[in-house]
């Protein structure tokens, strides 16, 4: 059955203009999307060494003609995601699209990962993500007449040295897909993205090149590339894709045969 979604969306980690989510955001709303944006200046400043300039992002969107809300938090406090989810809907009402682009990130080992931050990166990237699939779902009614809804998380591969960051991805991918058949009766179809090493200004040359060469086609996709998926992921044309982990990374390190 296919259902035509509310054009209103949440997106989090959508921080900076650069990064994925502000992509994602600007896609959507070419689309039509009214957009609640979720960001952490603290995570910006913390992790990006940049503040978040979500503002000038939001401003960017309004000259499109669509409604834009802000909405600052961190997403550690498990009373923070249900507020997100109530106030982006209360701004533009109900919601079609919830896209999951936050996370805790910071680059540690086995030997060397602290508790406090292996705690940090659980309640960032899996908790938060949960409680907002959560608060998403509860918004959306029951039935064949529902309009149903679209959750999108984006996930990664990398764990090696990153690893509290890998391991709570791999959480977060399991939690997400559920959603497919847990929320059917809502018409909530739920999706994962593995978009491959993506430079949102976080590579050197050195990576950039390294990141090429591992790729078939000899580039790098972009946060236009992510976007891309997501926009027909939440069209009528994507809504058989269900309950799927999405490799869509030009081929990043596929073995030669």
């Amino acid at each position: 059955m296919h259902r035509t979604l509310p054009l209103a969306a949440l997106v989090t980690g959508v921080g900076r203009r650069r990064g994925i989510g502000a992509a994602i955001a600007r896609g959507l709303a070419e689309d039509g999307f009214d957009l609640a944006l979720s960001f952490s200046d603290d995570y910006d400043r913390r992790v990006n060494a940049e503040p978040s300039d979500v503002e000038t992002l939001a401003e960017e969107l309004r000259a499109l003609g669509r409604r834009v809300v802000l909405l600052p938090g961190d997403l550690a406090d498990p009373e923070v995601p249900p507020r997100l989810v109530d106030a982006a809907r209360e701004a533009l009402g109900p919601l079609g699209a919830l896209v999951l682009c936050h996370c805790e990130s910071v680059d540690s080992s086995i030997l060397d990962t602290t508790v406090e931050s292996f705690d940090r990166h659980y309640a960032v990237n899996v908790r938060a993500s949960w409680l907002l699939e959560k608060s998403f779902a509860e918004q959306v009614p029951v039935g064949a007449d529902s309009p149903g809804g679209e959750v999108i998380a984006l996930t990664s591969d990398h764990t090696v040295h990153n690893l509290p960051y890998g391991a709570t991805k791999g959480a977060l991918d399991r939690l997400i897909l559920a959603g497919t058949r847990e929320l059917a009766d809502r018409g909530i179809r739920t999706n994962v993205i593995n978009p491959g090493p993506i430079d949102t200004g976080w590579m050197d040359d050195d990576v950039r090149a390294s990141g090429a060469a591992q790729t078939p086609g000899g580039e790098l996709g972009g946060p236009s590339t992510v976007a891309d998926l997501v926009r027909f992921l939440v069209s009528e044309r994507g809504s058989w894709i269900r309950g799927q982990l999405l490799y869509s990374n030009g081929g990043f390190a596929t073995p030669a045969v």
